[in-house]
């Protein structure tokens, strides 16, 4: 903020305005791999939320904070929106709703190669149905994988089905973001800075260390075996050098606990060395990363496991 400076009755006409900056929430949504976290990524600048080539990497929403001059955008990354299948699903279709109902602005991301399939547009306009009364902007992603022709087509489609803003981003190579940044500071309410200015993230350090372990075994490993493993830290002994980190992971079952491990214990070294590496690039600083590996039965699908993990699971639906 600038300060006005003295005012007195002679200079009172002359007196300095008080500089007006503006911050709120901006909330992503959109379906499974449409992007969200590598937008979010590229408006940040920081590498943040996970990602990876497999949708639905997001399980938790995530926070970004980006601070210029004249303001603050806290962006929410959330998991992508989908009909739940699984208590896990409908936890994380939750954490989206839930940060849909913080929004000072709401970013809707869809994936221009798919943006028109059905039921693609109407299926998301009726999940936006009955949302607070704030600006609504679109970034249709991915534009670098379509033709002009189709370009122009999901363009009008999304202004006769959502409405708001539209702007044609390419995430991974930050392309037309800087357009998108502009107009996000220009929409959020004024208000002073919700966080310290140098802030980038709101989550804690164990979060994104977590995120970091569960990245690579998306990486690692293929089919159910991402789908089914939970990384939670243990213990972070930050005065220790190197920083000793102690992680959980959870399997749903005991042949998924041998396939983290693999032959000889090979896989679970890899993983572990691939995630030690991200996460000191992370801390600045040498880690040792000790993997212990949890059976934790049916997880996915238990109310009471998924909120010993931290997961905010909503009563009545999916009763185990």
């Amino acid at each position: 903020m600038i300060s006005p400076g003295p005012t007195t009755p002679d200079e009172g006409k002359d007196e300095i305005p008080r500089a007006e900056t503006r911050a709120g929430y901006v909330t992503l949504v959109g379906r499974p791999n449409a992007g969200k976290s590598t937008l979010m990524n590229a408006l940040v600048g920081e590498h943040l939320s996970i990602v990876t080539p497999k949708a639905q990497t997001t399980w938790q929403r995530v926070t970004g904070i980006l601070t210029t001059s004249k303001a603050q955008m806290v962006f929410l990354d959330t998991p992508g929106l989908l009909e739940p299948r699984d208590l896990l699903q409908r936890a994380m279709v939750h954490a989206a709703e839930e940060a849909l109902a913080e929004a000072d602005a709401i970013l809707v991301v869809l994936d221009a190669s798919t943006a028109l399939d059905p039921p693609g547009l109407p299926w998301m306009a009726e999940r936006l149905e009955g949302r607070p009364d704030v600006p609504l902007l679109v970034a249709v992603n991915k534009i670098d994988l379509v033709r002009e022709e189709k370009k122009a087509r999901v363009g009008y489609g999304v202004s006769q089905t959502l409405g708001g803003e539209s702007f044609f981003v390419c995430a991974r190579e930050s392309g037309g973001i800087k357009e998108l940044r502009d107009r996000l500071e220009d929409v959020l309410p004024p208000s002073p800075f919700l966080y310290p200015a140098d802030d980038i993230a709101k989550d804690p350090v164990r979060f994104f260390v977590a995120e970091m372990i569960r990245e690579t075994v998306y990486e690692n490993y293929h089919q159910e075996i991402p789908y089914s493993v939970f990384a939670q830290i243990e213990e972070f002994r930050e005065s220790e050098d190197p920083v000793y980190i102690q992680a959980n992971l959870f399997v749903e079952r005991k042949s998924q606990k041998g396939m983290l491990i693999g032959k000889k214990g090979a896989a679970i070294k890899s993983l572990g060395s691939k995630a030690r590496e991200k996460i000191e690039g992370f801390l600045g600083r040498r880690v040792y990363l000790d993997l212990w590996i949890k059976v934790l039965p049916d997880w996915r699908r238990k109310r009471t496991h998924l909120r010993s993990l931290g997961f905010s699971v909503p009563d009545g639906e999916f009763q185990q």
